[in-house]
């Protein structure tokens, strides 16, 4: 019995060297030195200065600035918290819920406030929340619908706003995974810097 404790007991140690120090060391060796930005949460730097990062959503809500998807994550204590990344996590509402109707109404018509020319009907994007609450992403759809009122704001032309959404559109990864997407975080750093 005391040779069976004993094989278990080592047993224990070398899974938990291997699986606890040699394997992630080894992954993580593997990721920085072939996906370095990856690995390193694929920040995004402005003059010397991290702003954010390319997988992690931020609210933006001054019309001259595209806004991005809503995010449905909160706090420890329940309260909203938008693009929390430490609670990552869809609002869980159903179609017919009352509050997701709610919420969607609220949006429609904040959009709506915001650009009251638009007579366009808004992207479903610009109108839910995603299953991450996170999404840094919308559609190409979600950008066209914003151009009026971002040029308005920033007095440009639609055209200059239409060839920024353009260049920094997303086509789909290998051209078949994914659907084609826009950073609005990388779109709104570029509009800034739109002499």
């Amino acid at each position: 019995m005391l040779s069976q404790v004993r094989a278990a007991l080592v047993c224990l140690a070398v899974m938990t060297v291997l699986t606890g120090l040699v394997y992630p060391l080894l992954v993580t060796g593997i990721a920085q030195a072939a996906f370095p930005h990856q690995a390193n949460g694929s920040l995004i730097v402005k003059n010397g200065k991290v702003v954010g990062s390319q997988l992690i959503g931020q609210s933006f809500d001054d019309p001259k600035y595209f806004w991005g998807r809503l995010s449905a994550t909160a706090d420890a204590n329940g309260k909203a918290l938008p693009y929390n990344a430490g609670a990552s996590a869809a609002s869980n509402l159903g179609p017919t819920n009352s509050a997701l109707v709610d919420e969607v109404k609220g949006r429609i018509e904040a959009l709506r406030a915001a650009d009251p020319d638009s007579q366009a009907d808004v992207p479903v994007d610009l109108a839910t929340s995603s299953g991450s609450g996170l999404d840094p992403d919308i559609s190409p759809a979600a950008a066209e619908f914003q151009i009026h009122r971002v040029a308005k704001a920033r007095a440009v032309s639609e055209e200059r706003v239409r060839a920024l959404v353009a260049a920094h559109t997303e086509e789909r990864q290998l051209g078949v995974l994914g659907e084609p997407r826009v950073n609005v975080l990388e779109l709104n750093l570029a509009l800034d810097d739109l002499k």
